[in-house]
């Protein structure tokens, strides 16, 4: 016997259901992806899901396009191919079936803190997005403060310490590779 709500109750509580709480609010698997890759934004991961949904849709219909269109199949079946291999989305280059199971979880993957932990320049996820929102993390000669950066395969080998930062000199310090000159700066 509870009362209906009123029209601003149902406007602030409308992604709530109290009585089947299990079915609102999202599903688990987005949850358990936003916690594994640290994601900070809800709607970062809401645009890769929408990305990757993007991608296999357009590998579906190149797949589906009739033996007349081999050609023109063949040469935007490659496009995408090397396109999502230069970001670093999928490992291969050779078929269409790689786009098909593209996840957002691809695009979480290939954001700055996880590469950092892959480059091992932080022990861990937390601690790399520490590093990238205290403005540690140069990509190339740009200083970067927001985690979400996706970084391609070309700019990967880029990824460095800022040259002020303490961790670099800390780094430096423990391998021994501490310049004179670092020592007046």
């Amino acid at each position: 016997m509870v009362r209906k709500l009123k029209y601003h109750e149902q406007k602030l509580l409308r992604r709530l259901d109290l009585v089947n709480w299990e079915a609102s609010g999202g599903n688990l698997a987005e949850v358990r992806a936003l916690r594994r890759y640290r994601v900070g934004r809800r709607e970062d991961y809401v645009q890769y899901k929408a990305l990757a949904r993007a991608v296999r849709n357009l590998a579906r219909k190149l797949r589906d396009l009739g033996p007349a269109s081999a050609a023109f199949r063949a040469r935007c079946a490659t496009a995408l191919l090397e396109k999502l291999h230069g970001l670093g989305l999928v490992k291969s280059r050779q078929s269409l079936a790689v786009c098909e199971s593209l996840s957002a979880a691809a695009f979480c993957r290939r954001r700055l803190p996880c590469l950092l932990v892959k480059l091992r320049m932080a022990q861990n996820l937390r601690h790399a997005v520490t590093f990238v929102e205290q403005g540690h993390v140069r990509v190339g000669p740009e200083v970067v403060t927001d985690p979400a950066l996706l970084v391609p395969r070309a700019v990967e080998d880029f990824i460095t310490w800022v040259d002020a930062s303490r961790l670099r000199q800390k780094v430096l310090d423990y391998n021994q590779e501490r310049d004179d000159f670092d020592l007046a700066a």
